[in-house]
């Protein structure tokens, strides 16, 4: 069977980015398809298969600039020769699932969420962009909203990557989809003796904007709290300016250093709305609790009064509150590990290998096709009991 990944640009490992890792190891034998390929910023396993790049590869600075280039990629997707494929799984975040497959294949999208920049959070962008971005990203994202509607049709099926990711593809395409969590490699992370937990707070993950890394070293700055600070991203600088004596800014870290402040750290802090949040994760895998913005992918991982706890708004005031009242919480960090094995890798594998293959078994009329299932509009959640 041949395969064809469709990713929306390769230019670092972030949670996409691992979902493809995992793709790549369902179906060693895939091709990638992607706007921009960075193969040093790669994994081994990415970068063991054939990458082919659409021409925005080619286009100036592409590899620091390709986001520029936006308004090509649908034309660069459409432009992709997919002939003699059997099998299309697009990764959406970016314009991945505009591909025209060939009839007779089935083309599976995995939707980390539909195109934030044009959708839920487009007037965010606009009112943080500049004089230049705020005048023509109205017609611009006119244009592309059309498009990336009008090729939801091209997709057999849509997989969230949330309940809260399910509700948009709804709300946007019109479509259902089937729940199925991202592969979190929980057993990469591991509990610290009680003897040598640390006295401060973390908060990891790109610094940019929609995640508010702004409001928890404000927050940790009135507090007088220690609060470390891993990631880079556009907000690196910014938020080293911001720290206050209490917070210590270390940039990106390679995995072991993060790992090493997942385990000893009091508690994470995560104030941004997620569409599904790997870092989270990855610290109840460490049997750390998490304070979260209640909103979003968070609100279906962290389990109140069990891993974690929330805060209604997106404000110092309640973060500060939060983090006083997760003090009072008993935290048990062998059931804060155990909870977050619900969503290991092998839990990805196991569904996303079942839906698939019911499509193809499907299509070869060896049986009905795999159900979506609806979402409830209201926010839903897993049974934390």
């Amino acid at each position: 069977m041949k395969v064809a990944i469709i990713h929306y640009w390769l230019v670092g490992m972030r949670g996409g980015e691992k979902v493809i890792e995992a793709l790549c190891e369902m179906y060693p034998q895939a091709d990638i398809f992607t706007h921009v390929y960075v193969p040093e910023m790669m994994s081994e396993r990415i970068r063991a298969h054939r990458v082919i790049p659409t021409f925005i590869n080619s286009l100036p600075r592409a590899a620091r600039m390709y986001k520029t280039y936006l308004p090509l990629m649908p034309l660069a997707l459409e432009h992709l020769d997919l002939r003699g494929y059997d099998l299309v799984i697009s990764s959406e975040s970016g314009p991945a699932k505009g591909v025209i497959p060939p009839s007779d294949a089935v083309h599976v999208c995995y939707c980390h969420t539909p195109m934030r920049y044009i959708w839920n959070m487009y007037h965010d962008y606009r009112d943080g962009g500049g004089r230049l971005t705020r005048l023509m990203m109205p017609a611009l994202s006119h244009y592309l909203r059309m498009w990336d509607v009008s090729s939801a049709a091209r997709v057999d099926s849509f997989v969230a990557n949330s309940t809260t990711v399910a509700r948009r593809i709804r709300r946007y395409y019109g479509a259902e989809s089937v729940v199925i969590h991202p592969p979190v490699d929980t057993d990469a992370f591991s509990l610290a003796p009680p003897a040598e937990l640390g006295d401060f707070h973390l908060m990891a993950g790109e610094l940019v904007s929609y995640k508010r890394p702004d409001l928890a070293v404000r927050a940790f700055n009135e507090m007088k709290l220690k609060l470390v600070v891993i990631g880079g991203g556009e907000m690196l600088d910014a938020i080293r300016r911001l720290a206050g004596p209490t917070v210590t800014v270390m940039g990106p870290q390679p995995f072991q250093v993060l790992k090493d402040h997942y385990a000893r750290c009091r508690a994470l802090i995560f104030p941004g709305e997620e569409d599904f949040g790997m870092v989270p994760v990855e610290a109840m895998a460490s049997g750390r609790p998490v304070i979260a913005f209640g909103k979003g992918g968070a609100t279906e991982t962290v389990a109140e009064g069990v891993s974690g706890t929330f805060f209604a708004e997106q404000s110092v005031e309640t973060i500060s509150a939060a983090v006083r009242r997760l003090d009072d919480m008993r935290i048990d960090p062998g059931r804060i590990a155990e909870h977050a094995r619900q969503f290991g890798r092998q839990q990805f594998f196991e569904k996303m290998r079942a839906h698939i293959d019911g499509l193809l078994a499907a299509k070869l009329g060896r049986g009905p096709a795999p159900a979506s299932v609806p979402v409830p509009l209201q926010l839903a959640g897993i049974d934390h009991r």
